[in-house]
């Protein structure tokens, strides 16, 4: 019973706390909105005093707002609506009787609460309900399927206009149709059309009328960091202990002096501590800095949201979106104050909870009545289910089936939407911003967005990062760029170091993929990277100062992966002369190669180096699998011919080599010789390789090259030669240019698309324009032949319906009598060839019988032609003098003297 006593008070204890911090916020509240009160003494006013006051108020004239300022009335032209849009069926004016009951009730039960927004008036000043004004839509774009791409649409396709009041809900809430067409709207039509589209794209979205913060009723994000400029976080690997070895030799002992080692360390840990120090007061001065003032309006701000429920489209958790922004929130995330309702298209609810603390404590589970109250019966949200002694009371079937008549007779469903079909064409979804432009303010950040084409160089989107919340000082510049021909995608450029990257997309003509550099100007710092998959030499990176420049290769048949070039002071000439025609002097080239499975490691080149100015050639072949040295050679460059002209035979000493196994293989004078014969052709290719690789760009066939190493014939692919002079000079070309690619699909820009469509509409126009002349009138002949201005009687159309039937017959006959006189032609001239070939088949040659039989067939085949087309006249000659006789009847012209004539 003690415990049991101490429980009690505890509890007790904690509830009275509760109540006086409720009390001492409530206070602070009606301080916060009341005027401070004054005493007895400072409120007595004379009579003149107060005359001259009530005077003085009287004539100042409070500003009227604008009824709904978001879009001006007189352009929008309300006959040219639906129905739908200015009167209600009898349905909807069922719902909004039912909603005025609900919103009587809730006054009367929570007289302390705000007035629900319920019954808007649209654009035509007609009542519509919230819910009704929701018309999901599932758009055929595919970007506009998921709720975060969906939303990016709507924050920058609309313009923001801040409520009229912001302690009250709008009096008007317009269609998504109209948001759409004139692209403006507030919160509410933000969150009404992003609700709609997210509905219909499969999301269990709500639209949320509550409490905001400053920042994000008008949509303030100068307190907030930039999506883009958020780097990902990589992996932080744990470094691996190196097991001490057992054997390993023991370091020198350590005889330096522990006393100034800790005097050092208290000095570096000084300078440490008043280092962060500085760093902690320029911190607290910047996040002083970046404080907001405190917001008078703290928690009255009226804002609208979407609220995401998890379980559809396999969302794990219910989050709250700005549509003002299209940033994603927690549910319990700061900037959200308070909720006083959420709808959807099906019903409405009203948040019973407390929001003391935020929405942090909110519990969204819209099929609990206790703390979610809902307006229609009719809800798909599950109710909690009854206690066990509620349920003692229903155990009879009958009282079960009462119920529920009862309930089906109260519940009433939400009627359609009265919002017509939400349609985006694809100029607009391609265009997005209004005007094509948009500018976001960020902290320490500026993002601009442009729709494509919209400029000539691609642009369409660049963000500045800035060192000082004041945004003068620019840090770095990123422009994204789309359809341009050189295929460049992403602008990096560093103001402080003065680097600018260059990202490319696959199919660049050089198949550039990154580009580092800080001046275009030749023999300067850079670094170009290319897709080695497109390149049929290999080259995957390149890098170049003033004096040297290395290359790195992957997937050769060579197996060459490195080569590194070191250049000498270019010696000066009189005349000015090009980098071509005055290269600079190669001092040392250094390659290397991947391991050759198919050669022996003593016989498969690891490193080479050309000394050029000390000539002499070093070798350094793979190590051998266990083995910890490898196999090297150095050959001493010398000339062919000594001063006299005679030729000068390999010595001994001219290669030094060392062998891992010196008695496995004793290399001959011969096999040394051959070797340094074959280095020398391989330098001479290499300097021309990276004279080319320096100087242009352009392809061209490599002969064959020998391998390396004796008796290795190992022919190059045929490489492309990409020289940095020439890239150079193309990506000038290129930035100066800065040509677009325009789609096959894209009819408006597309000029040779446009061209051919105008060419085939012609052609369709001249074509019909000709079917029209064909369709002569059949009368006019024998109208010409009545006086002009004459009325027709009864007996001259009687005369002119007998002449344009008797003329049509002879037409008719005389055809037919055509086709039959060819035909007859046609067979005599058949029979007289046939009887000349009687008479003549004895002296006639092969060639005269293939003439013969070549005329029969062609004879032949025009008989059968002429008599097709006679049957055909037979049998559509009658048909043809109908169909005409039956126009005649029919014209109006003789329609009212012919009509007792059959």
């Amino acid at each position: 019973m003690e415990v049991l006593r101490e429980k009690v008070e505890e509890e007790e204890a904690a509830e009275r706390e509760e109540a006086a911090e409720r009390a001492e916020r409530a206070e602070k509240m009606e301080r916060m909105m009341k005027p401070a009160e004054v005493s007895k003494e400072e409120t007595i006013m004379t009579e003149d005093e107060l005359r001259d006051l009530d005077k003085r108020l009287m004539a100042i004239e409070p500003p009227i707002p604008a009824e709904y300022p978001i879009i001006n009335k007189a352009l929008i032209d309300v006959t040219k609506l639906p129905p739908s849009y200015t009167t209600n069926s009898p349905k909807e004016e069922h719902l909004l009787l039912v909603a005025d009951n609900f919103s009587r009730q809730y006054s009367h039960l929570c007289p302390d609460r705000v007035p629900l927004f319920l019954h808007p008036l649209n654009e035509c000043n007609v009542l519509k309900f919230v819910s009704t004004t929701l018309r999901p839509t599932l758009m055929p774009y595919p970007e506009l399927y998921n709720w975060d791409t969906c939303s990016q649409f709507v924050s920058d396709f609309l313009t923001m206009v801040p409520l009229l009041d912001p302690l009250k809900p709008p009096t008007h809430l317009y269609s998504s149709t109209t948001v759409l067409k004139y692209q403006k709207g507030n919160c509410f039509d933000f969150s009404n059309l992003l609700c709609s589209m997210l509905i219909g794209s499969g999301y269990d979205a709500y639209c949320v009328n509550g409490y905001g913060s400053l920042d994000l009723c008008l949509m303030d994000l100068t307190r907030e960091v930039c999506p883009l400029t958020v780097k990902a976080k990589e992996a932080v690997k744990m470094a691996e202990k190196t097991i001490p070895k057992k054997y390993a030799i023991k370091p020198p002992r350590d005889l330096t002096s522990r006393f100034e080692l800790e005097q050092e360390e208290k000095r570096l840990q000084e300078i440490k501590d008043l280092e962060e120090k500085r760093l902690r007061e320029e911190e607290e001065r910047l996040l002083e800095e970046e404080k907001s003032k405190p917001d008078p309006l703290h928690g009255l701000r009226v804002h609208a949201w979407v609220l995401v429920l998890a379980g559809k489209r396999e969302v794990p958790e219910s989050f709250f979106i700005d549509p003002l922004t299209a940033r994603s929130y927690s549910t319990k995330d700061e900037h959200f104050l308070g909720i006083e309702s959420l709808w959807n298209h099906k019903n409405y609810w009203i948040n019973m909870q407390d929001c003391w603390n935020c929405c942090k404590d909110l519990v969204f589970d819209l099929g609990d009545p206790v703390r979610w109250e809902y307006m229609l019966l009719g809800t798909d949200k599950p109710h909690l289910s009854m206690a066990d002694e509620d349920d003692e009371g229903l155990d009879d079937d009958d009282d079960i089936d009462d119920l529920a008549k009862e309930e089906e007779e109260k519940s009433f469903d939400m009627p359609p939407s009265w919002v017509a079909q939400i349609e985006i064409t694809p100029e607009e979804f391609e265009t997005r911003c209004p005007s094509g432009k948009k500018v976001i303010q960020y902290k320490k950040a500026q993002l601009e967005k442009w729709a494509p084409y919209l400029n000539s160089n691609g642009l369409v989107c660049r963000l500045t990062t800035y060192e000082d919340l004041q945004c003068t000082k620019v840090l770095e510049i990123k422009e994204w760029y789309q359809n341009r021909e050189d295929m460049l995608e992403l602008k990096h450029i560093n103001k402080t170091t003065g680097l600018q990257v260059d990202y490319f997309k696959p199919g660049h003509p050089q198949a550039l993929r990154v580009h580092s550099y800080k001046s275009m100007l030749p023999e300067m710092d850079r670094v170009m990277e290319f897709y080695e998959k497109i390149r049929v030499d290999g080259l995957i990176k390149r890098e170049e100062t003033p004096l040297t420049m290395t290359e790195c290769y992957q997937g050769r048949s060579d197996f060459l992966s490195y080569r590194h070039i070191n250049f000498g002071p270019r010696v000066k000439k009189l005349t000015q002369n090009s980098a071509e025609s005055n290269p600079r002097p190669m001092v040392k080239i250094t390659e290397r190669f991947f391991r050759n499975p198919a050669k022996p490691a003593d016989e498969d080149v690891a490193e080479r180096v050309f000394l050029i100015l000390e000539e002499r050639i070093q070798l350094r072949y793979h190590c051998r699998d266990d083995y910890i040295t490898s196999s090297k050679r150095e050959f001493l460059r010398r000339t062919e011919v000594d001063s006299k002209g005679n030729k000068i035979i390999m010595t001994p000493d001219m290669c030094i080599s060392f062998e891992v196994e010196p008695m496995e293989h004793t290399k001959k004078l011969l096999y040394q010789y051959e070797t340094m014969i074959h280095l020398k052709n391989e330098e001479k290719l290499s300097r021309h390789q990276a004279w080319e690789s320096e100087l242009e760009v352009r392809s061209s066939q490599k002969v064959d090259v020998a391998g390396r190493g004796k008796g290795l014939r190992c022919a190059y692919p045929p490489l492309r030669a990409i020289k940095v002079l020439e890239i150079l000079k193309l990506r000038e070309e290129e930035e100066e240019a800065h040509t677009l690619t325009v789609s096959i699909y894209d009819t408006k820009r597309n000029e040779k698309s446009k061209e051919y469509r105008e060419a085939m509409e012609r052609v369709l126009h001249e074509e019909h324009l000709r079917q029209v002349e064909a369709q002569l009138d059949y009368l006019a002949p024998f109208l010409a032949q009545l006086p002009p201005g004459e009325k027709l009687t009864r007996w001259q159309a009687v005369r002119l319906k007998d002449e344009c039937l008797s003329d049509f017959k002879q037409r008719l006959i005389d055809k037919a009598n055509l086709i039959q006189a060819r035909f007859e032609k046609e067979t005599q001239e058949l029979q007289k060839k046939q009887q000349w070939y009687q008479e003549n088949q004895v002296t006639l040659t092969s060639e005269d019988e293939d003439l013969y039989l070549s005329y029969c067939s062609q004879a032949m085949f025009r008989i059968r032609i002429l008599e097709q087309r006679l049957n055909r006249h037979k049998e559509l000659a009658p048909l043809k003098y109908l169909a005409l006789e039956e126009k005649l009847y029919k014209d109006p012209r003789l329609v009212d003297f012919v009509k007792g004539f059959v």
